[in-house]
């Protein structure tokens, strides 16, 4: 009893000294209303809450004079002071309500040895705002006056960041001088308008095989990249970004959080400039229709194809080559479609995006010096080592750049963010700092409109369009932690990198069978690819249902029809390989872009055992089908484990998803078969299961793919496979037409007249 009544006399002393007695305002018409304590008092503290509204989000692009140079407000609250500093969190008092700054106002420290930038979180009561740094806060002290800027954290935007790295507030960082635009966007944005929507769903072709094939990306969609560590997520990121739509001052530069350039090349010159926070896209200016993006990557545009403007989650631990594909698909997109690309690294490891910027630059991605316009990416930086408030931001900032090729220059534009995860991450720290209550597994109450708010801003309109790459790291491996969870419910395609192919050296990784889109659906797709991905699919799928016979009785217990399984599964893996144009200057092979048309003949001609002649070994990291010589499938997608929403045959044509599914089948009992063969042999199979083995074989080859991005290392072309085209060479290696091709022929090649070419080679090499 005592101790309370000390605890209630100090809080009475302590209000009686720091309220004073206008804090009570009330009259006989009304209650008393208490308002806040000053900041600092143990009562503030305790009696703290928010008033505020969000500002409204500007109607269109400012002004550089209007948006970047805001020191000329001179408005009510122009001045602030700093009176508290806890970490990633500022408070500012300013001298006048009425003055106050709207929340999202970005806020500049005067005085400060470096620019720190601050953002408006909460109003507090008594003149108190409070605000999240976007850098870090040592050094700064109470009393430090605090600029109103007047308006929300704007970056450039354009052509001019193409080739730049920057940070979250868009300033360069790659050393190489101001990023000259004219363009600048809030990084708080509205998701476009229903209206704008696209609402037809789209395949977006990468070029990719096993990509295109069996998890097709959806134009604008989102994918997520799954893979371990040495798979080869960077090469075919790259390869991605090969094919892929990006922005104009930017271009070859690299940003802050800021839009501030740290590539150490000088000022981004632009007249561009836009806030981060913007509303996402009415729903009169939403696209409708549903079209795929071509990303001339086999297994992608086969399997797992992208929605044009759609959400790719990619799935994948460390090294098993999320990033090369990522710069893959930049490479193959800004080729066939004469696009740009954005890359946001929100939270990874500073050496991670240092590492992609030198690959990007020798593999040709971003052009440095009087080149710099040729530069097909944008670079926006806010790495592990960032306050929580810029990471939590630069996501916001790469998609403002983003959205101003779309809205602006009317492109379809890839945007890489690696890693989703760590922006929700950041978020949930800046939470914490702000003193709200965590909700599950500790993450912010916000964590679903935190995300929606990024996400639904990634669309397609009727201008063009937006489709989201995205690296998911997922926690413990567990698929129902609230951060993953989320994104998932977001994604229109999923990208599912495995390292068991990786292993079996099939680059890209991508998992056929676990790879999913909603593109996969012979209503969109038509039925000749949907079928011909469905029968890769089960190939597939047969050949790892038979795995387990192989590995305890050996190949020689399974039927004819199963060893032709597992063949022809074997050669599909090796074909869903494909040399990447990124990885060039480390393979040496040159990089192969895949037409979808030929991709689909070509695993078409292996599922009909037009193939079934030819070596497995020539399927492996060759184009099409006339390139079908070794083992070493990329890229290491995971046919099995890759998976796409777009995977559908009411959105990519039963022929297609009938081609997909028929390929993971194959595969699949393929899988299966082989721990009998492991144990038993070949000649334990029946000639159904010899049939299913080596057509899976011929599969797996198949699947891979030279990239162009890979042509510096591997020597061999890049490959872009055509969507149709890919169905038609899966469709034909599911229905036998390759089966007397050698399995070798398949390997590391684009489309199936590849895989012919090079069975022929094969063949007279053998009689001379």
């Amino acid at each position: 009893m005592a101790s309370r009544r000390i605890l209630s006399s100090f809080l009475r002393s302590s209000q009686s000294r720091s309220t004073p007695k206008s804090s009570f305002l009330g009259s006989r018409n009304g209650p008393a209303r208490r308002v806040a304590a000053p900041c600092g008092t143990l009562l503030g503290r305790v009696a703290e809450y928010s008033t505020s509204s969000p500002a409204p989000p500007p109607s269109s692009a400012p002004a550089k004079d209007e948006a970047k140079k805001t020191y000329d407000y001179g408005g009510k609250g122009a001045i602030g002071k700093v009176c508290q500093v806890i970490g990633a969190i500022v408070d500012v008092r300013f001298e006048d309500q009425e003055g106050l700054p709207p929340i999202m106002t970005s806020l500049e420290v005067q005085d400060h040895p470096t620019r720190l930038v601050l953002e408006v979180s909460h109003h507090l009561g008594q003149n108190v705002v409070r605000t999240i740094a976007m850098d870090g806060t040592e050094g700064l002290v109470r009393g430090r006056r605090v600029l109103n800027t007047g308006a929300p954290i704007t970056v450039p935007v354009g052509r001019a960041t193409l080739g730049r790295i920057m940070n979250v507030l868009g300033e360069p960082i790659d050393e190489r001088g101001e990023i000259k635009t004219e363009h600048y966007l809030p990084i708080h944005r509205d998701a476009p308008a229903l209206v704008d929507l696209a609402t037809g769903q789209e395949i977006l072709a990468t070029g990719i095989k096993v990509v295109d094939l069996l998890a097709p990306y959806q134009r604008g969609g989102k994918i997520g990249l799954f893979g371990g560590a040495g798979v080869g997520k960077t090469v075919l990121i790259m390869e991605l970004i090969n094919n892929v739509p990006v922005g104009r001052a930017t271009l070859g530069r690299i940003m802050n959080v800021l839009g501030e350039p740290i590539d150490e090349r000088g000022e981004i010159k632009t007249e561009h400039y836009l806030p981060i926070h913007r509303d996402a896209p009415a729903l009169v200016d939403l696209a409708t229709g549903q079209e795929i993006l071509a990303t001339g990557i086999k297994v992608v545009d086969l399997l797992a194809p992208y929605q044009r403007g759609g959400k790719i989650g990619l799935f994948g631990g460390a090294g098993v080559g999320k990033t090369v594909l990522i710069m893959e698909l930049i490479n193959n997109v800004a080729k066939a479609h004469g696009g740009f690309s954005v890359f946001a690294g929100v939270g990874e490891r500073t050496r991670e995006g240092n590492d992609l910027y030198r690959e990007m630059i020798e593999s040709g991605v971003i052009k440095l010096g009087e080149k710099q316009s040729e530069s097909k990416c944008a670079l926006v930086y806010g790495q592990m080592n960032e306050p929580p408030g810029a990471r939590a931001r630069v996501g916001l900032t790469g998609l403002t750049v983003a959205e101003y090729f779309r809205d602006a220059e009317g492109q379809d534009v890839l945007l890489f963010i690696d890693n989703i995860f760590r922006f929700t991450q950041a978020n949930s720290e800046v939470s914490a700092l702000l003193g709200r209550i965590p909700s599950a597994v500790g993450y912010q109450p916000t964590l679903a409109s935190d995300l929606g708010a990024l996400q639904e801003r990634i669309t397609t309109t009727k201008k063009g369009s937006i489709t989201s790459v995205q690296a998911i790291y997922v926690p413990a491996d567990d698929l129902t932690d609230p951060a993953p969870a989320t994104t998932f419910a977001h994604l229109d395609a999923t990208t599912v990198l495995s390292r068991q192919i990786s292993e079996l050296g099939i680059y890209p990784a991508v998992d056929p069978l676990d790879s999913t889109s909603r593109m996969l659906s012979p209503h969109i797709l038509g039925e000749e690819h949907y079928n011909t991905a469905r029968g890769v699919q089960k190939v597939l799928q047969n050949y790892k249902n038979l795995q387990d016979i192989i590995a305890i009785l050996g190949m020689d217990e399974l039927s004819e029809d199963d060893k032709l399984t597992v063949a022809r599964a074997r050669k599909i893996q090796r074909f869903l390989s494909q040399p990447f144009h990124v990885a060039e200057i480390f393979t040496g092979a040159p990089g192969k872009y895949v037409d979808l048309k030929e991709n689909i003949n070509s695993f078409q001609g292996l599922l009909d055992g037009k193939y079934d002649d030819l070596p497995e070994q020539s399927f492996y990291m060759v184009g099409g089908i006339d390139e079908i010589s070794e083992l070493g499938i990329y890229p290491a997608v995971d046919p099995l484990d890759s998976t796409s929403r777009m995977l559908s045959p009411h959105i990519l044509g039963e022929e297609h998803y009938n081609t997909a599914r028929g390929v993971q089948k194959v595969l699949q009992n393929y899988k299966n078969l082989q721990d009998i063969i492991a144990i038993l042999g070949m000649d334990e199979l029946s000639e159904d299961d010899k049939l299913t083995v080596a057509r899976a074989r011929k599969i797996q080859r198949f699947l891979s793919q030279p990239f162009h991005v890979a042509e510096i290392f591997t020597g061999a072309p890049g490959k872009y496979v055509d969507l149709k085209e890919n169905i038609n060479s899966f469709q034909g290696l599911l229905d036998g037409k390759y089966d007397d091709l050698p399995e070798q022929s398949f390997y590391m090649v684009g489309g199936i007249d590849e895989v012919v070419a090079k069975a022929e080679k094969i063949s007279k090499e053998a009689a001379a």
